[in-house]
């Protein structure tokens, strides 16, 4: 059903569970500041203790063990390592926690996924321009060396950059994630372009500098959902649902993986909408360089994170103003048959994820997959008999079975999001994706696996066993 080397494994990232914010010279970042800013995140709450796992990582731990994974996907807090972003000042504490951490999992049989950047961007670097600024590609790869250098050698599998769509647009066009810019139909195209050539050149400096000794793999985590027009009959709807996975998946996988551009139908809806507006000068999305590293290529396998799915109509894109909403001009439509899981925007379609995967495919020359983020909310009064998403794992994986078995996707490994309940950016607490319940309220933090935990751990140890 999977293949006997299949990663089943669970996701977390730093700033949603480390906490220790200022503890032993860790240098502020970006949503430390966002956070502290009033009316930011539900309820006035911050990451600032979240799990402390940077205190307690041994119950984390014994989480990953008990789940029996096989992988583990975390982030490295750029500013825990370099507390002003740069190679100038090193924290050896922060460097010595990771340490410790690879080092307790492979003692665990656990292989680290360890993603270099996942929102959470050095506070000093943002008062330079963050990434609005074309210099912070450079101070980038110069971090991302440093930690190819420091634990590559135990590491095989890195992600440059989680989601560049969500950190361009919800923090640089909607702000609503830090840095909490409002820049609409500008800014997050051009943090897009910067983060593209920032991980370009990681994957070149890994390439040449690393892979022959250390022999991993590197790429970028890329979300989407799954589009379908509202109307498979008419061509209007049809090109809205082509024009929303150009412009959330196409965005970044295409000039990695297709043409080292982006897609031609992003880049003439936005040139157009320009035009309808009268904005003049030049094309609202960059173009690449000549005099940065190639960015086609750039991916040893692709990263996939997958929530949910969309209908799609056409419309969206008549106001006469500059924002991604009018260059998309494609207006997403929950179908009332999906169930709606803990926050309105996640319904529950698993049978989405195996269309992604399919489409995936087709579209990128059949790459290995790795399905990097997936996971359930629970909203409300807790439950840790928590039927519903016990049920929403069981179907997924069915799913991905299906892709693997049925339509010859090469899907490599299943991470869930998340290992525990933690710090969800702009819900804080109100929202939980764990597999282990932390009590917030509780001076121990406390984890208790819910049963859709104990399930998980069942289904990985009846195909890692064989059966």
């Amino acid at each position: 059903m999977f293949p006997p080397n299949f990663a089943w494994g669970a996701a977390t990232a730093a700033y949603q569970i480390e906490g220790g914010w200022q503890a032993d010279e860790k240098g502020l970042s970006i949503w430390d500041t966002f956070c502290h800013e009033k009316g930011r995140v539900f309820g006035e709450q911050n990451g600032d203790v979240a799990c402390n796992s940077y205190e307690l990582w041994e119950k984390d731990l014994a989480c990953i063990r008990q789940l029996g994974l096989s992988h583990y996907r975390l982030s490295l807090s750029w500013a825990r390592i370099l507390p002003d972003g740069t190679t100038k000042h090193v924290n050896l504490k922060g460097v010595e926690y990771y340490n410790k951490v690879i080092d307790d999992l492979l003692a665990s049989n656990v292989s680290p996924m360890v993603t270099l950047y996942h929102f959470d961007l050095p506070q000093a670097l943002q008062d330079k321009g963050g990434w609005l600024s074309p210099s912070i590609a450079t101070l980038f790869d110069n971090y991302a060396k440093f930690c190819f250098q420091t634990f590559g050698d135990r590491v095989k599998l890195w992600i440059t950059i989680n989601e560049p769509y969500v950190c361009a647009k919800l923090g640089h066009e909607d702000g609503i994630h830090a840095p909490g810019l409002k820049e609409k139909g500008t800014a997050a195209y051009v943090v897009g372009h910067n983060m593209l050539r920032a991980h370009a050149m990681a994957w070149h400096s890994y390439n040449l500098g690393y892979r022959a000794k250390q022999g991993g793999g590197v790429s970028l985590a890329l979300n989407s959902d799954w589009f379908e027009p509202l109307d498979g009959g008419s061509s209007e709807d049809v090109a809205a649902a082509e024009r929303a996975l150009a412009f959330t998946l196409g965005w970044f996988a295409w000039p990695v993986f297709v043409t080292g551009d982006y897609p031609e139908r992003m880049r003439c809806a936005i040139d157009a909408q320009s035009s309808r507006l009268g904005y003049a000068g030049t094309s609202r999305l960059p173009k690449f360089s000549e005099d940065d590293p190639a960015v086609l290529g750039t991916a040893d396998f692709f990263a996939l994170n997958y929530y949910t799915s969309r209908k799609v109509k056409a419309g969206g894109g008549g106001e006469q103003t500059l924002s991604m909403k009018c260059d998309r001009d494609a207006e997403d439509v929950l179908d009332p048959s999906w169930p709606v899981c803990g926050v309105s925007w996640l319904a529950v379609v698993p049978h989405g994820l195996r269309k992604l995967l399919q489409y995936i495919k087709d579209t990128f020359s059949n790459p290995p997959v790795y399905i990097t983020e997936n996971g359930f909310a629970q909203a409300g009064p807790l439950q840790i008999e928590d039927v519903q998403r016990c049920e929403f794992y069981k179907s997924t994986i069915s799913e991905v079975a299906k892709a693997i078995n049925e339509d010859g996707v090469n899907v490599c490994g299943y991470f869930a999001w998340s290992l525990m309940d933690n710090f969800e950016w702009a819900d804080g607490f109100s929202v939980r994706f764990g597999l282990f319940h932390v009590d917030f309220s509780d001076a121990k933090l406390s984890r208790t696996m819910y049963r859709s935990g104990r399930e998980y751990a069942r289904t990985i140890s009846a195909h890692r066993s064989g059966k």
